[in-house]
């Protein structure tokens, strides 16, 4: 067995009805051909064969009520893989409407506890003959990194690859030794809180001197509000859009910038253009959570290894030149202040989370619309998700779009990923439907931001 850790744990705890906690993407698949065949039937057998080769598939939840520390995961002995594998024929006629509307249904939709947290969804029927994949995991068992290394076990650089060698799993429970390690645990963590309070204090004291400095990143609640910053429904609406990375690296390149520079202000361009065309842009710049991967910085257990920073957008700002060099210095001035914050404060105050607690807490925070009625913490989360940059193949099929979509929360109802890979930008938007209508438009604007900071590149190399 292997228990889950504070991080893992409180998506578990964190989840409601309004509220799924999961991981998705969106797998785009190349128009079959005569010389290769995939379906659903000969994407399950490929899946099938390499279910052995990956861990984090075949692992369930499992507790007891002596068990005083967080679940477990134990290996499912009696794993079907028809319990997560299912085929869906989009109505027609089968464009990528169809394709967003049938996937905010899927990722709406809360898993089974009892059995591996994951779903995979083989969707046929579309305009062009391409089969898609939907692709769902719960937050407990992955975050950014962690899922695109899943990702990679499903994919390969050769279209003939052998599935990889089989891994051994994360065993059975033992009850005895569950229920002795979850009664240590639950003595221990008073000092544990003890123990991370002074850090907890330091960092604060260390936020208000950075920011009379103007070195800090922008803090909690001071972000405006705007139309997806309220209490969720049980809907969602999923949009994408694909770009070139080429184009990316040509704004970068122009202005001496990173490529998460760049990510940021065309996501910041294309958010001020949905917002304005709606009359809902704040005076204020938006904020947003980007994630930070901790994977080489943390020595604690768990799958989620992950920090947050918060993002100033320079929503506020219209001249897209002057957005990106503000982004820049502020995302440069955010990482040196999360640095200092340290890898693994989220992680440590998360480990004596109680699941009672946080489980009832979040009930009535959605039952009572606090999302509504507090300042806003932030506006969005936003993440950049580098992938390999060379043709893949999903269970034999070559990939021609890779759209991951994050999770959202009460207060927060707009998650924006982009992944890069293969010359490609795919950037994948969830929201909650009633808070972002026509999220299409939103993933529309990314294109028209992208071609201003193309624009103001053109210019600048012809002034040079």
């Amino acid at each position: 067995m292997e228990r889950l850790s504070g991080l893992d744990a409180s998506f578990l705890y964190l989840e409601t009805s309004t509220q799924p906690l999961n991981v998705c993407g969106i797998v785009q698949l190349e128009p079959a051909d005569d010389d290769v065949r995939y379906d659903a039937d000969s994407l399950k057998r490929e899946l099938s064969s390499r279910i052995a080769a990956i861990p984090a598939l075949r692992k369930k939840l499992y507790d007891s009520a002596f068990n005083f520390d967080h679940p477990v995961w134990i290996e499912d002995e009696d794993f079907d893989l028809d319990r997560h594998f299912h085929h869906m024929t989009l109505p027609q006629p089968g464009g990528d409407r169809e394709i967003a509307e049938a996937c905010a249904y899927l990722a709406a939709q809360r898993l089974d506890r009892s059995r591996p947290l994951w779903e995979m969804w083989a969707l046929d029927g579309t305009a062009d003959g391409r089969m898609v994949i939907f692709l769902k995991m719960h937050h407990s068992t992955v975050d950014g990194v962690s899922g695109a290394n899943i990702i990679s076990q499903l994919c390969s650089p050769d279209r003939d690859a052998p599935p990889p060698e089989p891994v051994e799993g994360v065993g059975a429970a033992h009850r005895f030794d569950l229920a002795v390690a979850g009664l240590f645990s639950m003595a221990t963590r008073p000092l544990h809180m003890v123990a991370i309070l002074p850090a907890t204090v330091r960092i604060l004291t260390g936020w208000i001197g950075r920011s009379r400095r103007g070195e800090a990143m922008p803090p909690p609640f001071v972000a405006p509000r705007t139309m997806f910053n309220g209490t969720l429904t049980e809907h969602r609406t999923v949009a994408f859009t694909s770009l070139r990375l080429a184009d990316v690296k040509t704004v970068k390149n122009a202005f001496g910038a990173k490529v998460n520079d760049v990510v940021l202000a065309m996501c910041a361009g294309a958010l001020r253009m949905y917002l304005d065309d709606r009359d809902g842009l704040p005076d204020a710049s938006l904020v947003g959570v980007v994630p930070v991967s901790v994977h080489e910085n943390s020595g604690r257990p768990g799958t989620n290894q992950v920090s947050a920073m918060f993002a100033s957008l320079a929503t506020d700002i219209a001249d897209p030149v002057k957005r990106l060099r503000v982004i820049s210095f502020s995302h440069e001035v955010g990482k040196d202040h999360n640095r200092e914050i340290g890898a693994t404060l989220l992680q440590d105050w998360a480990q004596i989370a109680s699941p009672a607690t946080f489980a009832v807490a979040m009930r009535a925070y959605a039952a009572l619309d606090l999302a509504e009625r507090h300042p806003v913490v932030h506006n969005l989360v936003i993440s950049n998700v580098p992938g390999p940059q060379l043709p893949l193949y999903f269970l034999g099929a070559r990939v021609t779009g890779l759209f991951p979509l994050g999770p959202i929360m009460h207060g927060a109802g707009l998650n924006i990923t982009v992944m890069s890979g293969d010359g490609r930008l795919d950037v994948g938007i969830i929201a909650c439907r009633e808070q972002a209508p026509d999220l299409q438009a939103l993933a529309d604007a990314m294109s028209t931001s992208l071609d201003e900071l193309l624009g103001a590149a053109a210019t600048r190399a012809g002034e040079g």
